[in-house]
């Protein structure tokens, strides 16, 4: 069987994940996670240094105290 190697473009690499389509994914992930936690959760995205991010976080005290006592967050996760 004969080995085949696999050399990455870096630039490219780096530029797709940093591109808007790779923010709408992860958007439309962080998405789905806070439609589970229920109302009260907030979705954020931005490009960091290396790649775009997407977080959610309990907007409101309400769902801040749920996600402390249920582990909402996590739970929505999976």
């Amino acid at each position: 069987m004969a080995k085949v190697r696999i050399e990455l473009n870096s630039e490219g690499v780096r530029e797709l994940l940093k591109s808007s389509e790779i923010m709408g994914i992860c958007k439309q992930h962080a998405e789905q996670i806070a439609g589970r936690c229920g109302g009260g959760y907030e979705v954020t995205t931005y490009t960091g240094q290396n790649r775009v991010n997407a977080s959610v976080h309990a907007a409101t005290d309400e769902a801040y105290r749920d996600n402390l006592k249920n582990n909402t967050l996590l739970k929505a996760v999976y």
